[in-house]
């Protein structure tokens, strides 16, 4: 049980990548923290694990909902090891010129904002317990940008360099730092990303990739659980 006692937040959880990591997670021993701005899929998610999970629905744009979020997981399980900055958002695959300033708000909120928030309430409490591990969901979208996608590929390469250097930083700390980027998934945000969701036009993006097929979400959370592990 690679993650016994441990306690985690994953944020993004009702679904998709998020869901896969907590689940993992769980299954590993740890107790889960199931966020998600979608209330009936956080408590899905949360009610399927059992005991070792909770849910709350948090708006990771806000820093008065972390904060709740926080005071959740420290009053249910009395510790947080690993925050997993899952939750994200981008818009449809187009020119980046008709991309409205509410949505680009939004992509930076969900996709950057969040990240700092997250830092403003875990790595004190991290701190006090001796170290802890912050993993983020980035993209290969931030290293190897796909046309049609400008705001969200900026976002996450933000992300990416945010998790460097928060890593020098934290690491006196004993708090690792590290992101994830997967190439296009299965999960709900696929047909953005894609801009339409046609046979035709699947077949393009997996022709993109290396593998020939898209990431799944037990991919993302078999990476989350090493780099969350002791093993790391």
């Amino acid at each position: 049980m690679r993650l016994e006692n441990k306690v985690a937040i994953i944020t993004g959880a009702a679904s998709g990548f998020g869901e896969g990591i907590a689940r993992r997670f769980a299954q590993e021993g740890a107790k889960v923290v199931v966020a998600d701005l979608n209330a009936r899929g956080a408590e899905r998610v949360a009610g399927e694990i059992g005991e070792a999970a909770i849910w709350t629905q948090t708006d990771v744009s806000l820093r008065s909902e972390f904060d709740e979020m926080v005071y959740a997981a420290k009053s249910a399980f009395g510790r947080i090891d690993i925050m997993v900055n899952n939750a994200g958002y981008t818009h449809r695959n187009g020119d980046m010129l008709n991309v409205d300033e509410e949505t680009f708000d939004l992509i930076t909120s969900v996709n950057m904002k969040a990240i700092y928030h997250a830092a403003l309430a875990v790595v004190p409490i991290m701190e006090r317990q001796g170290g802890g591990v912050i993993l983020t969901t980035a993209s290969t979208a931030g290293l190897r940008p796909r046309p049609g996608l400008t705001w969200y590929n900026a976002s996450k390469g933000w992300a990416i360099t945010a998790t460097k250097s928060m890593a020098v930083e934290l690491a006196p700390k004993n708090i690792r730092v590290n992101c994830l980027c997967p190439v296009a998934g299965e999960t709900g945000m696929l047909e953005k990303f894609m801009g339409a969701d046609t046979p035709e036009i699947r077949e393009k993006f997996r022709a993109s990739i290396p593998l020939g097929r898209l990431s799944t979400p037990l991919d993302i959370a078999n990476a989350a659980l090493w780099l969350a592990s002791d093993e790391a």
